[in-house]
């Protein structure tokens, strides 16, 4: 991705500085060859624009976190972009007001406030320009922001889903434990059940060795579904 807006830098530094030795000279040449370096660099001027929109493209698919860097040599581009066309429409405005006079055969001191009234019209469009190019810059920045937001969001979204999951595994646990300790506690209240029918007659009627043999058994019986209890828990 890089490797494809770095090449696409080098043919517009290059194209750039071909259109700016062409304004330079626009001045010094015939009107017939005037003419034809000013097709030629309208010409050049169309395909600097589709050189950076092409950079624009990948500049948008580069990750957020890189793309910083890339967009403030896009800044520096375009403002590039902006003064070769102010130059090269100041240059075509001498051109026109050389070939009228020429035709007209005027000395050029009539043209002086048109000249001015055509330069200041100029310097608006450029002010209109620069509007538009901050508001367009504003518009990529809050796309990046909405981008970043949205991916918070799909993060965030996965964090509470594996929550609401864990809380159903802890619910199930919960229910089974609950079965668990009631169950114990139903087996308790037997086991107490049958101590208490051990203190009427036919308990006592038993051997002694006999009847602590069993509250002994009774007792370790309890003991083991209590662990069994916290283990499960």
């Amino acid at each position: 991705m890089s490797s494809d807006f770095e090449g696409y830098e080098q043919d517009f530094a290059v194209l750039t500085a071909e259109i700016t030795s062409k304004i330079g000279r626009v001045p010094k040449l015939s009107p017939e060859e005037k003419k034809q370096m000013v097709a030629n660099v309208e010409k050049q001027l169309e395909e600097a624009k589709e050189l950076l929109e092409q950079m624009d493209l990948e500049v948008r698919e580069i990750p957020p976190q890189s793309r910083g860097m890339y967009a403030s040599r896009m800044r520096s581009y375009k403002q590039e972009m902006g003064k070769l066309e102010t130059d090269f429409k100041r240059s075509r405005i001498a051109y026109s007001d050389e070939v009228r006079n020429e035709l007209l055969g005027d000395d050029g001191n009539s043209s002086e406030n048109q000249r001015a009234h055509l330069l200041d019209n100029t310097e608006r469009l450029e002010r209109s320009s620069r509007r538009l190019e901050a508001g367009y810059q504003i518009a990529v920045e809050t796309e990046q922001i909405g981008q970043e937001m949205l991916e918070n969001l799909n993060h965030d979204r996965e964090k509470i889903q594996r929550a609401r999951e864990r809380l159903r595994e802890t619910d199930a646990n919960l229910g089974k434990s609950s079965r668990i300790l009631t169950g114990m506690l139903r087996r308790t209240l037997h086991l107490h059940h049958d101590v208490a029918l051990m203190n009427e007659e036919p308990w006592n009627s038993l051997p002694h060795h006999f009847q602590l043999s069993f509250l002994g058994f009774l007792q370790k019986s309890t003991q083991t579904l209590s662990s069994r209890g916290n283990l499960s828990c």
